[in-house]
């Protein structure tokens, strides 16, 4: 009877119009579009463990443990231990790392702040029973082998999406707000050199980052592919869609079902990339006893970022490339777009998968070499031809003026100043 008569409590409270729910408070503080998408899950996995009212979502059981908490003294207190002890079993079966419980905590923490209940617990007991967490991951990047062996997996997409994220750093979350309008190209006498890519456009997290030319050109093949196909591209399109019917099953001609494109949402493009790497052959799934895998699916394509970028770029611009906080270097370190994408530029051949885009840079910057020497070997020949036609001129002067002192008299032919 009390649940009931509390969730009725809640349904007058939300009629109201000056009513704003616990879960509204907590929502009102995430600010980020990628926190907005994880914290609601994280609260969630706490909110289960209380086991009432399964049935009902998210907004209704948050508006429970409100009023349990204010309600009856230390439940809310007592319902936090038990969940982190639950969930240090967890870590010591390396099931979860202890920083993702921290993580769980953080979020109980912030929900109990904007509804200014956390004065109900005494956090500082909640920290001493929590596991310490590791500095380091013990993951580690894919290596650029097994990255080539997923972009050769026949869906476009695959290619454009692996080598956006790598080159620029981006999280699975930017493709939330990623259109086409929001990739830049960037050329310099005549040649794609790099192109600016703008993550989270319109939110205040928004920042921007760069892309290689291989993942431009791969990003603009698969544009074109959807305009052969009937969709109708323009800066609003979104960069990455579903896959539609080619083909008529009877006819075998072209349709336009590519005209109505819908959006591939972040947890469909890791859900399909996780397992893209099954199908490609370079992980296979857990056995038994396993629980994480060398590397992760979809965040290793950041660490890949970092990690080579670290090898020729200054590290704050490799956090600002990233949206990590510089911390108090922020005050100091403020590049411009230029010397970002200057520093930049020396990570391309880092960045880059598909070896032809190394090589054919090599060849151009050969060939650049090679025209500057034949340039400069021409310039010399140039001028050694111009002394050479001076010298003559001044030898044709010179006897022109001999041969007007013979006529005058002025020189004789015997004279030994005669010279000819």
């Amino acid at each position: 009877m009390y649940i009931v008569e509390v969730l009725n409590a809640f349904k007058e409270e939300k009629e109201g119009d000056e009513s704003i729910t616990p879960y509204a408070n907590f929502l009102y503080a995430l600010k980020s579009p990628e926190v907005r998408r994880q914290y609601p899950k994280l609260l969630k996995i706490f909110v289960d463990t209380i086991k009432f009212e399964l049935d009902k979502d998210l907004e209704e059981r948050a508006y429970l443990l409100f009023q349990h908490a204010l309600s009856i003294k230390k439940w809310l207190e007592n319902q936090i231990i038990r969940f982190v002890e639950h969930q240090k079993q967890r870590v010591e079966r390396k099931e979860i790392a202890a920083g993702t419980l921290k993580n769980y905590v953080k979020v109980i923490k912030l929900f109990c702040q904007m509804n200014e209940i956390d004065n109900l617990v005494l956090w500082k007991k909640i920290k001493i029973g929590m596991p310490k967490v590791r500095e380091q991951a013990d993951d580690r990047a894919p290596t650029l082998d097994e990255i080539k062996k997923l972009t050769e997996y026949p869906d476009m997409r695959v290619k454009s999406i692996v080598y956006t994220m790598i080159s620029s750093g981006i999280r699975i979350g930017a493709f939330e707000y990623l259109k086409w309008k929001h990739i830049i190209p960037i050329e310099r006498e005549g040649k794609i050199v790099a192109a600016k890519i703008i993550v989270y456009a319109g939110e205040p997290e928004q920042y921007f980052s760069f892309i290689t030319p291989e993942a431009y050109n791969s990003l603009k093949e698969w544009i074109n592919y959807r305009a052969s196909y009937g969709e109708r591209i323009n800066g609003n399109s979104w960069l990455m869609r579903d896959i539609w019917q080619k083909t008529h099953q009877r006819y075998s001609h072209r349709i336009g079902l590519a005209a109505e494109p819908e959006q591939l949402k972040s947890t469909a493009i890791k859900n399909m990339i996780s397992s893209m790497w099954q199908v490609v052959g370079v992980r296979n799934q857990l056995g038994n006893g396993q629980k994480r895998h060398e590397f992760k699916g979809v965040h290793g394509f950041r660490k890949f970022f970092e990690t080579h970028c670290q090898l020729v770029m200054n590290h704050n611009n490799i956090r600002m490339l990233m949206a990590h906080s510089l911390g108090e270097s922020g005050n100091y370190h403020r590049p411009t777009e230029t010397q970002l994408l200057e520093d930049y530029l020396k990570a391309v051949d880092l960045l880059t998968v598909n070896e032809e885009y190394r090589l054919s840079k090599k060849i151009n910057e050969l060939q650049e070499k090679n025209e500057e020497k034949d340039y400069v070997i021409k310039g010399k020949l140039h001028e050694k031809d111009e002394q050479i036609n001076q010298l003559i001129k001044k030898q044709e002067k010179f006897e022109q003026l001999i041969h007007s002192l013979i006529e005058s008299g002025q020189l004789k032919p015997q004279s030994p100043n005669y010279m000819g």
